[in-house]
């Protein structure tokens, strides 16, 4: 099926909603990822005091600091062994009519 020229490269009219206009405006503002410090994390510095290098760690605001443990993804409900494989059967059978 191939599209007539005349639909080729037409302008969007400045109020359409279609999901090209869509993404085009969604992508024009990125979002802050969650991980980017902000303007209360410090970064970690490095200071060459008489001769040997003074380290200063980094500290993450609440935001983002890290949980202790990671989320819990899966859990396990019933554990019934090694997975069997499906083998169907045929089993002869007898016509009745």
């Amino acid at each position: 099926m191939s599209i007539p020229a005349k639909y080729l490269r037409l302008l969007h009219a400045p109020n359409c909603e279609c999901s090209v206009c869509w993404s085009r405006i969604a992508t024009a503002s990125p979002v802050r990822c969650q991980s980017t410090p902000c303007d209360q994390c410090r970064p970690a510095s490095y200071l060459l005091v008489d001769g040997r290098w003074q380290v200063t760690p980094r500290s993450n605001c609440a935001k983002h600091t890290p949980p202790a443990r990671p989320p819990k993804y899966w859990s396990v409900v019933l554990d019934t062994g090694r997975p069997t494989p499906y083998v169907p059967i045929h089993e002869p059978f007898e016509l009745v009519g």
